[in-house]
């Protein structure tokens, strides 16, 4: 049984309801003048889920990671209840050094709450104009409970993922809307067009997990490996530690082929996470990793610099992927410019809305994107999944939408969250041989995200 811990939404926030417009975008399907909805009452609660072992990015680990729930109820009655995986590590460092692992994660989850507390009574009838609203408020709220001015963006976004999914639910129940494509407004269905037949799974290899541990992912069907980069310690220190965990995986996978790549060899997905603090370190990175005969396979190299170390990549041999850096659209266009050549897209932690500009003005620059996890529960995979699957395929993957998952590799009780999902059983909800078969049953249902999800309804009874 998971250890669960429930704190109302009341005994985090102080009072203050703000009114709000509503934007203009529209649903692409949608057959009538979509509906202006007003915000009856909203609620959210979480649980604690544990991990199986310190999990361990940006110089830090982590033990248990908190999934909450948010409601938001139309004055019609109808319901959405969208989930957030909240990750204090990755959306600021600094928040998390700050505080106990418990503390970090009660001021973000403080910031979810109040951004519900000021939804009741709005109206709107866009989602990302909501988002948008919500965004500034609970920014400024971020700030003032954390003690930090420059609180990263992507802290209150992180935030606000159930919100804004239970926004989009909502507005799609309101709208009779039931498909993923329904959902997506005409503005940004260029970035999302694609019905790929399949999407790659990448595992997460994180600074703990043991070399037999990746070989066996690899004989299981995985191919695309994410390897965790910038360990902790000075700068020295990281680079060696990086060196060697580099040529131990690389010795233990060389030789390892696929058919999902035109030379047949493995893709190497490295993830600094903004550890490296000069371009000249990075770069004897890539010096060791050709000694070694691996460069071919770099694939990506995500956030290697923190993002207020901006300087010109151009120059950088291999694609770099901008992650946390890129918090908006505007950021992601100014990392672009910087000469970031992808970026790494999530739904499940900076929000749907936010995610659908930011692809959006990627497409603009024929810049690819793939949508990376941060370690999420099993509906909220499908959130990314329904992303992924429309996204243009990426470099070197024809046919392939290009999706990390690693929560089977991290949380204790995997298969209990699974069994949370609407269709746990349905052969596209689980990887088989290092891919997701998205087939028509998939696209129909997309995911499951509409479907009903009793655990979660039943932390809002309904009186």
């Amino acid at each position: 049984m998971n250890r669960r811990a429930f704190l109302k939404a009341s005994a985090l926030t102080a009072g203050g309801v703000m009114a709000g417009g509503a934007g203009t975008a529209r649903a692409a399907d949608a057959k009538a003048p979509l509906k202006t909805i007003t915000v009856a009452d909203t609620g959210c609660e979480f649980e604690r889920e544990p991990l199986l072992r310190p999990f361990g990015f940006k110089g830090g680990y982590l033990t248990n990671i908190w999934q909450s729930a948010a409601m938001i109820r139309s004055t019609g009655g109808a319901r959405g209840i969208g989930l957030c995986t909240h990750s204090t590590l990755w959306s600021d460092a600094k928040v998390f050094a700050a505080n106990s692992e418990a503390g970090g994660n009660a001021l973000m989850f403080a910031m979810t709450a109040y951004a519900l507390k000021i939804l009741k009574g709005r109206t709107f009838s866009d989602p990302v104009a909501l988002n948008d609203e919500l965004f500034k408020e609970v920014y400024a709220y971020g700030q003032q409970i954390t003690g930090l001015p420059k609180l990263r963006q992507t802290f209150a976004l992180n935030a606000l993922v159930g919100v804004d999914n239970a926004a989009w639910l909502l507005f799609a129940k309101e709208n009779n809307i039931t498909t993923f494509d329904g959902l997506i407004p005409a503005a940004y269905k260029p970035a999302l067009s694609e019905h790929h037949p399949k999407a790659a799974s990448i595992p997460l290899m994180a600074y703990t997990i043991p070399i037999e541990e990746i070989k066996q992912a690899v004989q299981a069907g995985s191919f695309f490996m994410k390897i965790k980069i910038g360990q902790k310690g000075t700068q020295e220190e990281m680079l060696e530690k990086d060196m060697a965990r580099v040529s131990a995986i690389h010795a233990a996978l060389d030789g390892c082929r696929t058919p999902y790549t035109k030379s047949g060899r493995l893709p190497y997905y490295f993830d600094a996470n903004g550890r490296y603090e000069k371009k000249e370190t990075l770069l004897r990175l890539i010096d060791h990793i050709k000694k070694i005969g691996a460069f071919e396979q770099i694939a990506i190299i995500e956030e290697p610099f923190d993002e207020e170390y901006e300087i010109d990549v151009h120059d950088v041999p291999v694609r770099l992927a901008s992650d946390e850096s890129a918090h908006t659209d505007k950021d992601a266009l100014k990392r672009i410019e910087m000469g970031y050549r992808a970026m790494a897209l999530k739904a499940i932690a900076k929000t749907l809305s936010m995610t659908m500009k930011i692809a959006q003005v990627a497409h603009e620059k024929d810049v690819p994107c793939f949508c990376a996890d941060l370690t999420v529960n099993p509906i909220l995979v499908e959130w990314n999944k329904n992303v992924a699957a429309r996204l243009k395929s990426f470099p070197g993957l024809e046919g392939l939408g290009l999706l990390e998952t690693n929560g089977h590799q991290n949380y204790r009780n995997w298969e209990a969250m699974r069994s949370h999902h609407p269709f746990p059983d349905a052969p596209w909800s689980r990887t088989e041989r290092g891919v997701f078969n998205l087939d028509a049953d998939y696209y129909a249902k997309s995911g499951g995200i509409f479907a009903a999800m009793p655990h979660y309804e039943n932390l809002f009874p309904q009186g």
